[in-house]
């Protein structure tokens, strides 16, 4: 049972509590393409069973049967932390500092955002920076991709996955490689690429990854969801895992709050707490990559979409932009999108007459294959903000990797 509580696994063993079947490596795209849409019908699912303000009685039927797994898995991942305590299992060192960036839930808090701020400001101050990612969504088979070797970048969406081109795109420079060793794509990234640094996307459960600094995201509202562990909750780990964290940043605080979690959430780490919120930057028009600013949201009819794990974080950007959201339609997390999809999106946003079709940079790297999509589609570009200092997190950033 010690494989449920590794990263590498623990998509799996979340599907897999809706007794969905592991799909063989060597099947066709078609097939790959149904096993993904019912992948994110079951996680779509989930999500809503766990959202507690639109539990049915029917769903909280479905959540107390879901406790045992729960256990079950709670009780892995209780082993598996005790073995790496202990050092049964082993963490490698990579020989070179390691700063992992992670949440103890699923979905989005962040972790791609902070990446690609982290990488630049290691950049910026004379490291050479790689980031390593697993690459969730990615069709490649080699153990370890380039996604960039840090001049160029090699491969497309379906090789490296949505987050890890992202952040590809975003950090010139960096190398960024995905695979589901972390260790074998960091010893590539230094050896072949002459990376100094590594920062592990997605890295605060993978442990057998030695790391210098560890950095924890939590949703300021609910940083443990619904307390419960996977499947009857968003929670990949126990609150108490908070406690390897050497820091934590709070996301999505309110602009009146001082980064802190709400006096009824229960914390205790010591570690310092940053503040991080996901700012807008401006949006870009997907065919012609003409950026615009954010005022021309302002008062339009907007048609969103998202695939992506906090949907309702997006739909809520929007509005405090002082846009019109007069459609705003959700798919899995890690979509990939068909010509249906499009059609569906089209005829929603023709049937509110939206002025304006809008999605995540996320998203659009999934619409590449649909130039005539891309002419009608909007992206709204998102970057990390440390506040309201950030000058004090890159000093304890670059204090901490001088020890």
């Amino acid at each position: 049972m010690v494989w449920a509580a590794n990263p590498s696994h623990r998509r799996k063993a979340f599907q897999g509590a809706a007794f969905m079947l592991k799909t063989r490596r060597n099947r066709s795209d078609a097939s790959a393409a149904k096993d993904g849409i019912r992948a994110g019908k079951v996680d779509m699912a989930f999500r809503r069973l766990w959202d507690e303000e639109n539990r049915t009685l029917r769903g909280r039927l479905l959540l107390f049967s879901l406790l045992p797994l729960s256990l079950i898995y709670r009780s892995a991942v209780f082993l598996r932390n005790g073995l790496f305590e202990m050092g049964i299992l082993k963490q490698r060192k990579m020989g070179c500092p390691v700063i992992s960036v992670g949440n103890l839930t699923v979905g989005g808090t962040g972790k791609t955002p902070l990446a690609v701020m982290l990488a630049n400001v290691l950049r910026e101050n004379g490291y050479r920076p790689a980031v390593l990612s697993r690459g969730y969504g990615s069709s490649s088979s080699s153990p370890v991709t380039v996604v960039s070797d840090g001049e160029r970048i090699l491969t497309g969406c379906a090789q490296a996955g949505d987050e890890p081109l992202l952040i590809a795109r975003s950090c010139p420079g960096v190398a960024v490689l995905t695979g589901a060793s972390r260790a074998l794509a960091g010893r590539q990234a230094t050896d072949r690429l002459g990376a100094d640094i590594l920062i592990l996307d997605d890295g605060f459960q993978h442990r057998h990854v030695a790391r210098d600094i560890n950095i924890l995201l939590a949703d300021r509202a609910r940083p443990f969801g619904n307390g419960f562990l996977l499947p009857a909750g968003p929670l990949r780990e126990p609150p108490n895992a908070m406690d390897r964290a050497d820091l934590i940043i709070v996301t999505d605080s309110d602009d009146g709050g001082a980064g802190d979690f709400p006096p009824d959430v229960r914390i205790r780490s010591v570690a310092p707490l940053f503040r991080g919120v996901r700012r807008p930057k401006d949006i870009r028009h997907g065919g012609t990559g003409q950026i615009l600013p954010l005022t021309s949201l302002r008062d339009a009819r907007i048609c969103a979409f998202s695939g992506i794990g906090s949907p309702e974080s997006f739909c809520k950007t929007l509005r405090s932009l002082g846009a019109e959201l007069v459609c705003c339609l959700d798919f899995p997390d890690h979509h990939r999108y068909r010509r249906e999809d499009l059609d569906r999106i089209e005829a929603a946003a023709a049937g509110v007459k939206a002025a304006m079709i809008v999605t995540t940079e996320k998203d659009g790297v999934h619409l590449e294959d649909f130039p005539f999509f891309l002419e009608k589609v909007f992206f709204l570009r998102i970057a990390m903000e440390i506040i309201p200092n950030e000058k004090a997190f890159q000093q304890w950033l670059l204090e901490r990797l001088a020890r």
